[in-house]
């Protein structure tokens, strides 16, 4: 199915990570032209997309969505190189290191609340001259399992929180900017894997605590084909999660080909959630 993205403007924030990578990768496939905004620098980014061989343009960016100036000043960028923007998929996000409720820290709290509330907000308002004076556009923003599932938060208690202010924040937005001709949708991924471990940049939660914790990404695969994988040996759909599993809907989401959907959060985890 042509999804009609070919020369659209996309921006794609969190652009180095796991999930981020296979955004950037997969709307570039699609012929779009993708701005990656993340805090490292884009040079994995470029090379993954060369050897994907795909046919739209990948623009890194390093930028910090955490400051409205900032975030500003890499959407003039993106302008500049490719014009208004058309979709943004609000990906950046990241937990601290888990802990228990009580034993977090002020400093990870405010962390937390920046990268994963704040910046889907400052994002959302600096594209907005793009899409509402052109009465056209689509967001699509990442929430998590971690929001809407218990017992996929334990020891990320305040990281499900700030997810679900996404969840929150992109209905009610939906619905406002819904008669301007901007839509809004949201994404919950479950347990995503990157296929290798370099496929992710040094800010991402894998390098900071994520293989520590699960294994590397051949590990991982292993001990789900052996059953042993805590968080996914019981999913009707007992396979790791990839990045293009969340590209996908993402695309389709970002289409003209879902005109008549917003304000909806969608699960992507393998049946983990079912509402």
């Amino acid at each position: 199915m042509d999804l009609g993205l070919a020369g659209k403007t996309v921006v794609v924030t969190g652009g180095s990570g796991g999930i981020g990578r296979g955004l950037v990768i997969e709307f570039a496939r699609e012929g779009a032209n993708v701005a990656s905004i993340d805090r490292d620098p884009g040079d994995a980014v470029l090379a993954s997309a060369f050897e994907h061989g795909v046919s739209g343009a990948v623009f890194p960016i390093v930028g910090d969505i955490t400051s409205r100036a900032g975030i500003d000043e890499a959407m003039n960028q993106v302008r500049g190189r490719f014009g208004p923007v058309d979709v943004l998929v609000n990906n950046a996000g990241g937990a601290s290191p888990p802990a228990l409720f009580e034993s977090l820290t002020e400093a990870d709290r405010a962390w937390e609340l920046a990268l994963n509330a704040d910046g889907t907000v400052n994002c959302c308002q600096a594209v907005a001259p793009d899409m509402l004076d052109r009465g056209c556009g689509s967001i699509v923003n990442i929430s998590s399992h971690a929001a809407i599932l218990a017992q996929a938060a334990p020891t990320m208690v305040h990281y499900g929180a700030v997810k679900g202010f996404v969840a929150s924040f992109s209905k009610a937005l939906a619905w406002e900017w819904g008669p301007r001709g901007v839509r809004v949708n949201t994404i919950a991924p479950g347990w995503i894997v990157p296929h290798r471990d370099d496929d992710v940049g040094p800010s991402s939660f894998w390098n900071r605590f994520g293989f520590e914790m699960m294994g590397t990404t051949t590990a991982m695969q292993a001990a789900l084909e052996t059953g042993t994988l805590f968080n996914m040996k019981d999913l009707p759909i007992r396979r790791l999660g990839r990045p293009e599993d969340i590209a996908r809907l993402a695309m389709f989401l970002a289409s003209e080909r879902s005109s008549y959907i917003t304000g909806q959060l969608i699960s992507v985890g393998g049946g983990a959630y079912m509402p």
